[in-house]
């Protein structure tokens, strides 16, 4: 896809390390993973990495790229992402937040700049954070 400078990944080949980690420890990882990065809602903040993440759980960055490309069928980063673009998605949908000016939905949910936050919602929803608003308007003007 060339719009947002997005690509897929065709060429998918499992890393050696993945296969050093047992379902067990992928499992007790995922779960610490999720409540680290949605419950406690770490996506929000802009300099949280994975090595950060894998200091809190006492692990190394290998072990969390493991646990999230086989729990979640993404890397970090997309992982990280979509956490933000779902709470965007959520910000969007709730109309006490219609004036918020898009940059501003993309900072809240942890995105450093504009061109990121576009790219990964398009990546994610298929629209520009602006063309969903515009739908959900839509939408809601027909319900009425």
């Amino acid at each position: 896809m060339v719009k947002y400078n997005i690509h897929f990944e065709d060429n998918k080949k499992e890393a050696a390390y993945r296969t050093l980690i047992n379902p067990k420890q992928i499992s007790r990882l995922k779960v610490k993973i999720v409540n680290i990065i949605q419950k406690k809602k770490k996506y929000k903040d802009k300099e949280y990495s994975a090595k950060r993440l894998a200091e809190e759980l006492g692990t190394n960055t290998r072990y969390i790229s493991a646990a999230v490309k086989i729990g979640f069928d993404m890397n970090y980063s997309s992982f990280v992402n979509k956490c933000r673009i779902d709470a965007a998605i959520a910000l969007l949908k709730d109309k006490r937040n219609k004036r918020l000016k898009m940059e501003d939905v993309g900072d809240i949910v942890g995105f450093s700049n504009r061109q990121s936050f576009y790219a990964a919602f398009y990546k994610f929803t298929g629209l520009t954070p602006k063309q969903f608003k515009q739908n959900m308007e839509r939408e809601n003007a027909e319900e009425k």
